[in-house]
């Protein structure tokens, strides 16, 4: 016979009050959505179950989770240990770690600007190492100007010699015998005199003019000047004295968006610039202070007569009477001081090379179509 299994079931209960569900298990077909008829099922006879989570005494044996400690209301919590693993996308290069400083970003930074003008520095170098044989048709004064502009280029080789030495007469007489583009001396009374609002004592040098027309842009404010000076110390040690005037000669301003030698000598004078005379080359040094100011006489020559500008009229005629003569005077007359930069013939030496496209032996077309413009009273 089969034995009955011991009743481990409380005094006064029943067997089939110990099979009978009890609130818990209530819950747990509540939960699970199994219908239940007993009036205990959810634990009180009147009171439904709360929605949201379970009653700690009664979570769910499978999967329950570990019971909170209750604290007070202020205290602080005791940070537990950290645990291994790191949370997601922390162990990817440049995240920041916890509990050390960020990765600086200015390292990257400086490096890239390092890097930047260090190339900027090279590109420039290169630049104006390329001027010993390369002439580019534009510069950042005439690209500035706007169009149409009247330039043409010359070799130093078809200009007058009475030009070059008038040139350098009258703008820099050290030009080349000084090493660099200007002395220490003149670079201090600049500051001076800009800095307590004067008038500049000694004027540009002609690297000075000749970078500030190639790069730069028509102003006194000091990033300009600054940028000059550099730029100037830098063409005038890498590029010889005699390249550096035939440069300046050629971008140089002789009259409203005209430029050049070449262009000056067939607007003005209806000559190349082989042919110039003493007078004439004085007269385009006049010219150079203020050629905005400066116009063609309707016969040919400068205009120096009652509708002349009153300013343009004192510097061509002082420079041409006056200035230039005694200054070339002063440095053992024209053949001197033009071998101060390394020329000792004439232009004329050069007339077998006058059919070349760099001897300006013919009117540019451009000066011819700004005459007729002036002609026409545009």
């Amino acid at each position: 016979m089969r034995s009955e299994p011991p009743n481990h079931s409380e005094p006064g209960r029943s067997a089939q009050d110990h099979f009978r569900p009890t609130a818990r298990t209530g819950r747990i077909e509540a939960q699970r959505g199994l219908p239940s008829d007993e009036p205990g099922a959810y634990g009180y006879a009147a009171a439904p179950e709360p929605h949201g989570t379970w009653p700690e005494q009664a979570a769910p044996a499978r999967g329950r989770r570990p019971r909170r400690e209750k604290r007070s209301r202020g205290a602080v919590p005791v940070p537990g240990p950290l645990p291994l693993s790191r949370p997601p996308g922390r162990d990817q290069p440049g995240s920041p770690t916890p509990g050390t400083p960020a990765r600086p970003r200015r390292r990257k930074v400086l490096k890239r600007v390092t890097v930047g003008m260090a190339v900027l520095l090279v590109v420039q170098f290169l630049s104006v190492l390329s001027y010993n044989w390369f002439t580019p048709p534009r510069t950042s004064y005439m690209f500035q100007s706007g169009e149409p502009i009247v330039y043409q280029y010359v070799s130093i080789d078809h200009i007058s010699r009475f030009t070059l030495a008038a040139t350098i007469a009258h703008e820099d007489q050290q030009l080349g015998t000084r090493v660099g583009a200007f002395t220490w001396e003149e670079l201090t009374q600049r500051a001076e005199a800009w800095q307590k609002g004067e008038k500049d004592p000694s004027g540009s040098t002609i690297p000075q003019q000749l970078v500030k027309n190639i790069y730069l842009w028509p102003s006194q404010d000091p990033l300009r000047k600054s940028l000059e000076a550099g730029l100037a110390t830098e063409l005038s040690l890498t590029v010889p004295s005699k390249r550096v005037l035939e440069l300046y000669l050629n971008y140089a301003q002789f009259a409203p968006k005209l430029y050049g030698i070449c262009a000056a000598s067939w607007y003005y004078f209806n000559t190349p610039p082989w042919a110039m005379t003493e007078h004439q080359a004085g007269q385009l040094m006049g010219v150079l202070p203020l050629p905005e100011r400066v116009r063609r006489a309707p016969q040919g020559g400068i205009d120096l007569g009652p509708s002349a500008d009153p300013l343009a009229w004192d510097l061509i005629n002082g420079a041409a009477n006056v200035w230039v003569p005694r200054q070339i005077e002063g440095m053992g007359g024209w053949q001197a001081v033009v071998s101060t930069v390394g020329i000792t013939d004439m232009a004329s030496d050069h007339a077998a090379d006058r059919t070349s496209g760099d001897s300006c032996s013919t009117m540019p077309a451009s000066v011819t179509k700004r005459i007729a413009e002036d002609a026409a009273g545009r």
